[in-house]
């Protein structure tokens, strides 16, 4: 069975949600997730996901408030949940103490594209190892063999592979590339290989599933939360459409 992991930004569409929508995305049938924390320069992000990390700010959400939320959900919300952030705010709320709240309040690994794998290797990883935490890195159609056998060497939990080189969200993004594909297929790398950016329907979730290992969804759920209307039905409709 193909993973499906949904991405959404915490403290949009309100700043309580976060804990609702956690819980919407583990019941409509997905195998995990991964929290955004909102920040003010998301660099990777295309328009909808910036829209939502400037919502959440400006509702209030906080790296302290998100694992305050966290804390209240942690037994309730068994699926892994992963941290999506970029690296200035949480160097700023100090790496160490950031992953010991992460273990703390039920968070399984991180997603952090801007941390050099340098500095992984050299002062990081000891410190995710110490919280048992996973941390994923980025490949994209791009990425050299030689270098994602290296990023695929430092990660745990899963690869995340990028479709095409765009922005999170991008229309044009070309999923189906059979190449990239077929040679992440080919690589027989440790981690389970998950595509991400563009995928917005189930069509798109099969299409890139079929030689990966599973689909990260993001753009497309952000956009019903920052729709706001009837947003509890329609995630849960769009969940399960794409996973049944």
């Amino acid at each position: 069975m193909k993973k499906l992991n949904i991405y959404f930004t915490a403290g949009v569409p309100e700043l309580e949600d976060t804990g609702k929508i956690a819980k919407l995305i583990q019941n409509s049938g997905a195998d995990m997730m991964e929290i955004g924390i909102p920040y003010s320069d998301p660099v990777a992000d295309g328009p909808v996901i910036q829209d939502a990390h400037s919502l959440a700010l400006k509702n209030g959400m906080s790296i302290k408030k998100l694992f305050e939320q966290l804390g209240d959900i942690k037994d309730s919300v068994t699926i892994p949940k992963i941290l999506m952030g970029y690296l200035n705010p949480v160097l700023q709320f100090g790496f160490e103490n950031f992953c010991q709240k992460c273990a703390e309040v039920g968070v399984s690994g991180l997603i952090i594209p801007d941390l050099p794998p340098i500095a992984f290797e050299t002062r990081y990883g000891e410190i995710l190892k110490r919280y048992h935490l996973n941390f994923t890195f980025l490949v994209t159609p791009e990425t050299s063999e030689e270098r994602i056998r290296y990023l695929d060497s430092l990660s745990s939990g899963f690869l995340y592979a990028v479709s095409s080189s765009s922005t999170t969200g991008n229309a044009n993004a070309v999923l189906k590339n059979e190449n990239y594909l077929n040679r992440l297929a080919s690589l027989n790398l440790t981690n389970p290989v998950f595509i991400g950016f563009g995928i917005k329907d189930k069509a798109d979730f099969e299409n890139v599933t079929e030689k990966a290992q599973g689909g990260i969804i993001g753009t497309a759920f952000v956009n019903i939360l920052l729709e706001k209307e009837d947003w509890e039905s329609k995630g849960k409709a769009f969940i399960e459409g794409v996973k049944n």
